[in-house]
């Protein structure tokens, strides 16, 4: 298996406190890998040194054959690898079509210019298109800070994939939905990025989404993986259960 993106020995420390300790994972194209993890176990650790945000202390961060361990955000989303937020990052006064016009104007090669129109026909028709994969067309017109939660999580991702990632990173695409929303929200997103076909890892404390959605789940404790498999595995594994979902409450069934 030729791993589309790879991680080999990372370790992030913050002064005497270590928050990655010799972190391994390869990740193959088309796969769906959620992530686990009591807060502070390094997941979101691991995401910021994939996607540039963090650097590692050590260690190598293989994108598509090329070393990518000390690239600025900029040039990982360049190279192909997005993500979204856990709080969804759109500017709140705009609607949902005029986030992503901005989205798609940051991501033109040449540039956002005060010399060439902005909201082209063509480009709005792009803008449309792109809501309407995400099932959220109906609220093009809306102001961003006016959508529900769950519409403004599909509307934070949707921008995320304008340039076309082949591998997105989703920081807690659930939270803050209520629990009759997130399967819908969960099954909207996934199949929007199977149809672009986009590798997807996503970081979740909810069992029941990871158990459907995920193909593969790896587990963080303590700055280090403890796990990594095929969801049953994982989430029936005796240290996940101890350190992860905890022995009292066992594993959440999807």
């Amino acid at each position: 298996m030729t791993a589309l993106l790879s991680a080999a020995g990372l370790n992030k420390s913050f002064g005497a406190v270590v928050a990655a300790r010799d972190v391994h994972v390869d990740v193959a194209a088309g796969e769906t890998i959620g992530v686990i993890g009591a807060n502070g176990a390094g997941k979101t650790t691991f995401v910021n040194m994939v996607t540039g945000y963090l650097k590692p202390t050590s260690g190598t961060i293989r994108f598509a054959g090329e070393d990518v361990t000390r690239l600025p955000p900029r040039a990982i989303v360049r190279r192909g690898i997005g993500r979204s937020f856990q709080i969804p990052q759109v500017f709140g006064t705009m609607t949902a079509v005029e986030n992503v016009l901005v989205a798609l104007g940051v991501a033109d090669a040449r540039g956002l210019s005060p010399w060439r129109p902005f909201a082209r026909p063509d480009v709005v028709g792009h803008a449309r298109a792109t809501l309407e994969r995400f099932g959220i067309a109906a609220h093009g017109d809306s102001e961003a800070r006016l959508l529900p939660q769950g519409v403004r999580k599909l509307l934070d991702v949707a921008i995320a994939t304008v340039r076309r990632p082949r591998l997105l990173l989703l920081d807690e695409p659930t939270s803050g939905i209520s629990a009759e929303e997130k399967f819908a929200v969960m099954e909207t997103l996934m199949q929007a990025l199977r149809a672009g076909q986009v590798t997807v890892l996503f970081v979740e404390h909810d069992m029941q989404i990871v158990g459907r959605y995920a193909g593969r789940v790896i587990a963080f404790y303590d700055g280090t993986v403890i796990a990594d498999g095929p969801p049953d595995r994982v989430l029936d594994d005796a240290d996940v259960r101890r350190h992860v979902i905890g022995e009292a409450h066992g594993r959440a069934r999807p």
